[in-house]
């Protein structure tokens, strides 16, 4: 892992539509920042109702279009 390469950090909710599908909302909870030692900081804006967190490797801000947060249909 890189010292100072930042992280994002997800809560990601699961629910059932009308019509039996699946569907994934992911919730950018906060973010993640790697210490010389290999650990991490991580500063939370909110807190997961099932205690589960996703963390991925952040995106440029040019990737927004392709972002993780819109909702995807499992």
């Amino acid at each position: 892992m890189t010292t100072g390469k930042r992280y994002q950090v997800f809560s990601i909710k699961e629910t059932k539509q009308a019509d039996g599908k699946l569907t994934s909302i992911w919730v950018r909870a906060g973010s993640a920042w790697v210490n010389r030692d290999g650990s991490f900081n991580v500063y939370l804006d909110v807190l997961p109702l099932d205690g589960k967190l996703h963390v991925r490797e952040a995106v440029d801000k040019r990737d927004e279009a392709r972002s993780p947060t819109e909702a995807v249909a499992v």
